[in-house]
Order: C-alpha cells, then sequence, then structure tokens
C-alpha cells in the first residue's frame, strides 16, 4: 500500500515538475507531507533532511562560491576573457573553459551569471550572434559541475549515498578523472562543432537592452583635488583620454546649457556628461573629480568599505514608472543614490532627481552592497552586472583562495569530512571580510536548499517502502543476461531523461536508491553505478527547465524550446558512449 502511495506521489511530482506551474521548493514539501500524512515517513523524520551533510555542505559552498566572487577573482579572469580576440571558436574555447575551471569550485549558475555579460559583450563587439555563445557556455558550467565534489550539489548528494553504503564517501576529486575528461570532450565538440548546431538568432530586444547600455547620463563635482578646476572645457583631452561629452554645468544653482569650450570649470561646479561605464571610471580617475552622489549618505556608511555601483533596469511592472528620484525621496528610503540614468532613444538633459524613469531605463545606483540589493528588489527593477565602479573597494583574491585551499586539503588528507570543512571555510570568509556578513544568508539559494532538504526524506520513503526495489527489479529484467556496461549505460540513460525534466537534485535523490539496487542485483561495486548518477544528473542538455544555468540564456540568447536538442541530444550521445567506458576504467565493477 505504502509503495503504491509513494509511486504515486513521484508520479505527481513528475507531473508538476515538468508543468513548472509551482516552484521546485514548494512541489518538494508537497511531497514530504504527502508522505508524512500516509505514514511513508515518519513525522519525527519528516525534517531531518535539513540537517543532512548534503544539504549543510550545498549552503556552505554557495556562500564559499559568493566569497570567491566578491574577492575580485571573477573580475580580474573576466578582464582577461576579453584579450581572446574576434575568432569565435576562440570566444567560445576560453570562455567555456572559464566558466568550467569557476563552475568546478562554486555553484555553476553563479558562474554563469558572472560571465554571460562578458559573453555578450564580446559577442557585440566581434559581431557574432549571442545564440552562437551562451548556450555553449551554459552546458560548459555543467560540464564544469560534475568534475569535484563541490562542483554540483549532485555529486555532493551522491557521496553521501556512498558513505552509508560503504561507510566512506567520494573524496574531493573523485569526480574529477571521469567528470574532467568529458567535461574536455564536451568543451571540445561545442566549440568545434556544436555551435553551428545552433540557430542564427539575436536575443529579444528587451532582454538585449539589459547588455547594450550605450551611454550614461551623469553628475560629477569639481573638487578642490581636481585636476580640471580653473581649466577650460576646450582643454579637457589635455588631462583625460576618455571620451566624454560635456552636457552642461550647474553652478551656484544655476544650469548653463551647453557651455562654451572657453567656460573655466570652477570648484564645486557640478559637471552633467555623458560617457559609457568605462569612460566615466576612466574621467573620474584622470581628472579627480567625484560622482555627486560620492558622499556620506548615511551614517551607517561612514568609513565603511565595499560600497558598490551597481546597475539595474525598469522592468514592465516596477513601482518606480513615471516617477523620479526625488518624489521617491531614494537616499532616505531606500540609503541608495542615483548616479546615473541611461536611456537608448534619447539623452536626458535634465537635472536626474526629475527624470521620470521609463521601461527600460537603466540606472546607475551606489549604496552599501546589501542596501544596493535590497533597494533593486524593492523597486522592481532587473539587476545587471557590475562593471567594476566600486568605491572603496579592496581585492582580496589571495585571502580568498587560501581559505578555500585551506578547507580543500582539510577534506583531502581526510582531517575533516566535507560539511564540516566548508562550513568553517565559509565563516571564515565573513570573519575575515572577504564576504560582509549582512550578505551571507542573501547568497544561499534557499529554494534549493528547501528541495534538497524536502526530497531527501521523499527518496528515503522510495527505498524503505521497497519502490526502489520494485523499480531496480525492473530495470534488472530489462539488463538481464547484457554485459555489466549495459547496466551502467541504462543507469546513466535513465538519469539523464529525468534530469531533462526535473531538478537534477532531486533526480539523483531519486535515482540512487536505484542505482545502488541494480548494482546488488547484478552482484557488482555500487561505484561505477552511483558514478553513472552523478554524470547523468549534471547533463540536462535536452531542456531549458532541466537545469537554471539552461533557463538563463534562453531570452538573451533568443533560445525557443526546441533549440536546446540541436545540441543537447549529441552531447549526450557523446556523453553516453565516452562515459561508460571511462566509468568502468576508473570504477571498476
Amino acid at each position: 500500500m505504502q509503495q503504491n502511495i509513494v509511486f504515486g506521489t513521484l508520479a505527481l511530482v513528475l507531473i508538476l515538475f515538468a508543468q513548472g506551474r509551482f516552484r521546485h521548493d514548494a512541489v518538494a514539501l508537497i511531497a514530504l507531507f504527502i508522505l508524512v500524512i500516509a505514514g511513508a515517513i515518519p513525522p519525527a523524520r519528516a525534517f531531518y533532511g535539513f540537517g543532512h551533510p548534503a544539504v549543510i555542505t550545498v549552503a556552505a559552498v554557495l556562500v564559499i562560491g559568493k566569497g570567491l566572487e566578491s574577492s575580485g577573482l571573477i573580475d580580474v579572469l573576466g578582464k582577461w576573457v576579453m584579450k581572446a580576440g574576434q575568432r569565435l571558436i576562440v570566444q567560445i574555447i576560453v570562455l567555456s573553459l572559464l566558466v568550467a575551471i569557476a563552475s568546478a569550485f562554486m555553484n555553476n549558475v553563479g558562474a554563469l551569471a558572472i560571465i554571460m555579460p562578458v559573453a555578450i559583450t564580446m559577442a557585440r563587439k566581434s559581431g557574432h550572434p549571442p545564440s552562437y555563445i551562451l548556450m555553449p557556455i551554459a552546458f560548459a558550467s555543467l560540464f564544469g559541475g560534475m568534475t569535484t565534489l563541490i562542483g554540483t550539489p549532485p555529486n555532493i548528494i551522491i557521496a553521501t549515498f556512498r558513505a552509508e553504503e560503504t561507510g566512506e564517501p567520494f573524496g574531493m576529486f573523485d569526480f574529477t578523472p571521469v567528470g574532467a575528461a568529458l567535461a574536455l570532450a564536451g568543451i571540445l565538440f561545442i566549440s568545434l562543432i556544436g555551435w553551428r548546431l545552433l540557430p542564427k538568432r539575436a536575443a529579444n530586444k528587451s532582454e538585449e537592452e539589459l547588455f547594450d547600455i550605450e551611454s550614461y547620463i551623469t553628475e560629477v563635482k569639481v573638487t578642490r583635488n581636481s585636476l580640471i578646476k580653473e581649466q577650460t572645457i576646450g582643454n579637457l583631452d589635455d588631462f583625460s583620454v576618455a571620451e566624454v561629452q560635456i552636457l552642461g554645468l550647474v553652478r551656484s544653482g544655476k544650469r548653463i546649457h551647453a557651455p562654451r569650450p572657453e567656460e573655466k570649470f570652477r570648484y564645486n561646479d557640478i559637471i552633467i556628461l555623458e560617457a559609457d561605464t568605462d569612460d566615466l571610471k576612466t574621467f573620474i580617475d584622470d581628472t579627480k573629480v567625484k560622482l555627486v552622489g560620492d558622499k556620506k549618505f548615511r551614517k551607517d556608511a561612514e568609513g565603511s568599505k565595499n560600497i558598490m555601483i551597481s546597475e539595474a533596469i525598469v522592468m514592465g511592472d516596477s513601482p518606480i514608472l513615471g516617477q523620479s528620484a526625488a518624489s521617491l525621496r531614494m537616499r532616505s528610503r531606500f540609503g541608495v543614490n542615483l548616479l546615473a540614468v541611461a536611456r537608448k532613444e534619447q539623452k536626458i538633459r535634465r537635472r536626474l532627481d526629475h527624470v521620470i524613469f521609463r521601461i527600460g531605463d537603466v540606472l546607475l545606483l551606489q549604496g552599501r552592497e546589501h542596501m544596493v540589493d535590497d533597494a533593486i528588489t524593492s523597486i522592481g527593477c532587473l539587476p545587471l552586472a557590475r562593471r567594476g565602479l566600486r568605491i572603496g573597494y579592496e581585492k582580496k583574491i589571495v585571502l580568498a583562495l587560501g581559505i578555500f585551499f585551506s578547507s580543500v586539503v582539510l577534506v583531502i588528507t581526510g582531517l575533516l569530512p566535507v560539511q564540516v570543512a566548508f562550513a568553517m571555510a565559509a565563516l571564515a570568509m565573513v570573519l575575515s571580510g572577504v564576504l560582509p556578513i549582512k550578505n551571507v544568508y542573501r547568497h544561499i539559494d534557499w529554494p534549493v536548499i528547501v528541495l534538497l532538504a524536502a526530497m531527501i526524506p521523499v527518496g528515503g520513503a522510495l527505498e524503505t517502502s521497497g519502490g526502489a526495489a520494485a523499480l531496480a527489479s525492473q530495470i534488472l529484467n530489462l539488463a538481464h543476461n547484457m554485459p555489466s556496461w549495459a547496466g551502467i549505460a541504462i543507469i546513466l540513460v535513465v538519469t539523464m531523461f529525468m534530469s531533462d525534466i526535473i531538478n537534477n537534485a532531486a533526480t539523483v535523490v531519486l535515482m540512487a536508491p536505484i542505482a545502488i539496487g541494480v548494482a546488488h542485483g547484478l552482484g557488482l561495486s555500487v561505484d561505477p553505478f552511483l558514478m553513472a548518477v552523478a554524470i547523468g544528473g549534471s547533463c540536462a542538455f535536452l531542456t531549458p527547465i532541466g537545469h537554471q544555468s539552461n533557463t538563463i540564456v534562453m531570452g538573451p540568447g533568443g533560445y525557443k524550446f526546441s533549440d536546446y536538442w540541436r545540441l543537447g541530444l549529441p552531447l549526450e550521445i557523446i556523453i553516453t558512449i565516452l562515459g561508460v567506458p571511462l566509468i568502468m576504467i576508473f570504477w571498476p565493477v
């Protein structure tokens, strides 16, 4: 009876996951509560998943990944990537390798989100359609995740299943031999051949505008230390190589529209200028002027570091539409300054505080990091990539890498279990100032945590009810009189198929007990079968809903639902053909 209830609940879960009408974490909780009420999960065990080592490890890895990003490491890598040149194949190889390497040690969605604006900028400057680049780097983030224990939640989950079965979890780099070989093969395929299978399609206009910001109208102030004080506008080129256009001056409360080249900049003048983000930063550095918003706008900002500047686009349902910064009282209500507004179709010649916001306007906001993030959420805008305008920002790359690699050493040497070592590393990131303490919980993907915590007891119910054994028996009947590699291939392909439809963490939770049952039924080691589940769980290439990385690039790449199988199907065939023998070589049956 309970077995039927478990199967019925899982069928409901699969349908709800595929429909996408409810969030994955909500679906997982629905399944959990159904099985608790039905008696398949004891009430006392309903929430033990929240303390499961896999859940703790995933949360810690998310914090560590954000710490590595905040340290400045990704900024440095991003600048290096921009030097890759104009050739499309070279760009895809370099971007894919960077995303894959980053995804091996931090959240793969986070790694993709950081590199994606760089990729779109490269595509635009080179004249290549974004559709040729974005899906390859999204898939590369999945490849990178399969190479280490912490690269993706499915690997962490598989390690805990192995610990429960054999008493010893998979180690930090146990996934590397198979995962790295498959990642390299996959990246070579998508870089040399795969991108040619994709449609030549531009991004949807609204999404393309998110990364195509031509110029800002902004305001800077002439201070006592400004190099252009008492210099004429006509001599501006002698002080800065930045391409800026002076639109006006505000002096003693009066506006000087289109000032003459002979006009001199005076102390306390506010210069209204037009420039793109890079030229704005260069102009400020060269002339020692200050952004009008660059002041102590709140008492708690005094002496603080890591004041940052971020871009956000005004969306169609934003509550600020038709209002101005003055009417919104942005500084007093949200603790942020409006530094600039970008609007592509026309120049904005009025003072920034009085600009009426429209759909598609891009705002340049300044404040402490948590204030900027809160403000963007509150005003209904979509945050864009941060473009290097962080004030008082101190790179802590060496410190962040030191903390991370120390935790890796603790895991490799067996001194501490992975969940303890990485939780300590996450705490060290905070105590050392690499990641502000108020931002820690913001950067944990709570829907994923809840999904995992709810699905772990659901997966346990599949096993305790005999459902996993029943499914394993069906697979054994299918693989009867077949060689051992056939059983591994079946597990791999079934896991791939499920991960294309539902969340990969949920897929692994459900497939791991089945794989263990098949291994026992064949009288073989569980290791190759669990490794097949881990690999299959990272191969959600056929649909945009199988993994968040696939979903993220859908709009900016202009992809349709049916575009994913063009590149995804050949990739899954390659993974199956190469993956099974690689698994058997490194993990003998």
